[in-house]
């Protein structure tokens, strides 16, 4: 509702502008009329103009509950006193104990400042302008560029030592450390492309970009490495403080393995994630595949006629799983380890 390019956002700015100060309520409900006297009522549309001429007037502007139009304006609030605020001036104070007692969000303009708040039930939160957010986003996003290159520097290296059955409980969890760390740097430019609104859209665009897929390749590690013993979670680091986060061992327990893995010890990957890799491979033939040879090395060292005893392979499918793992294999091989 308060992004830019919204008609609320333009006439709190226009307002803002104008150093007059507004106290708009987002919504009309029965709690909202119980704690207003006075003011006019009016139905109108919401637009920027109006929003900017009416808040001249001393007193709130109460909108509708779809926020499209203004139902009153002038009106003086008389939230319940008892209600705890942290906030010193009169707007502020009454639009806080107003959302706090309504449940109905508030919107403070600053006259001084012009400065824009808005006050929900669990407390103030500050409107940043454009610029401040595009420059907080464009750090983010710089950010991600450089954990996007990280994470696939490690995916290649896990993927050769995968080929080489050389992994290790570090090389997981440090993929899976860099995938959470950059699943919360997207969640993070999310947040900036609603902030931003209409101004948000080559943000965007940039954040599709940089798309690693974290996700489906979290899921297909954590299948790579789980047993009938070991279930591995990665969302079980959504929780987790940053500082902790950047502890090697602090994210293996978190992601489930045990006080006896540690993290040189070894293991082998079943190969969902190099299997997904081969072009034009069904998922559930893939699924077969793992299963009927047990593990990613005894797949790679199978011949076209052993891959056509699983069902659904015929010559031509063979040939092509084959060339598939030759180019998997290769292409691990000739990324630069870190």
């Amino acid at each position: 509702m308060l992004a830019p390019g919204t008609p609320l956002r333009d006439g709190l700015e226009r307002v803002g502008r104008g150093r007059t100060g507004a106290l708009v309520v987002l919504g009309s409900n029965r709690q909202v009329e119980q704690v207003s006297t006075g003011g006019f009522r009016l139905d109108t549309p919401l637009t920027p103009m109006a929003l900017r001429e009416l808040a001249k007037m001393d007193g709130a502007l109460v909108l509708s509950s779809d926020q499209s139009r203004i139902v009153a304006a002038g009106v003086h609030l008389m939230p319940d006193a008892a209600i705890p605020t942290l906030e010193t001036g009169t707007r502020h104070r009454t639009a806080d104990r107003v959302a706090r007692q309504t449940g109905v969000g508030a919107v403070t303009v600053s006259a001084s400042m012009a400065t824009i708040a808005l006050f929900l039930a669990d407390g103030r939160h500050a409107v940043e302008p454009s610029q401040v957010i595009l420059s907080q986003a464009d750090q983010a996003l710089r950010t991600l560029e450089r954990y996007a290159v990280r994470l696939r520097a490690l995916l290649n290296k896990l993927s050769s030592l995968e080929v080489q059955d050389q992994v290790t409980v570090k090389d997981v969890v440090l993929v899976l450390q860099r995938l959470e760390m950059v699943r919360r740097l997207e969640l993070e430019l999310e947040e900036y492309v609603v902030a931003l609104g209409t101004d948000g859209r080559l943000l965007q665009l940039q954040t599709r970009e940089l798309d690693t897929g974290g996700l489906e390749v979290a899921e297909l590690v954590a299948r790579d490495y789980g047993t009938e013993t070991l279930t591995l979670d990665p969302s079980a680091l959504h929780g987790l403080e940053m500082s902790a986060l950047l502890e090697p061992t602090v994210v293996a327990r978190t992601v489930g393995f045990s006080e006896d893995d540690h993290l040189d010890s070894r293991l082998s990957a079943h190969g969902h994630r190099q299997v997904a890799q081969i072009e034009r491979l069904p998922a559930a033939l893939g699924e077969r595949l793992l299963a009927h040879f047990g593990g990613l090395q005894a797949l790679f060292g199978a011949s076209r006629a052993q891959l056509q005893e699983v069902e659904g392979v015929g010559e031509q499918r063979a040939r092509t799983i084959r060339e598939g793992l030759i180019r998997v294999a290769e292409s691990a091989y000739t990324e630069r380890p870190v």
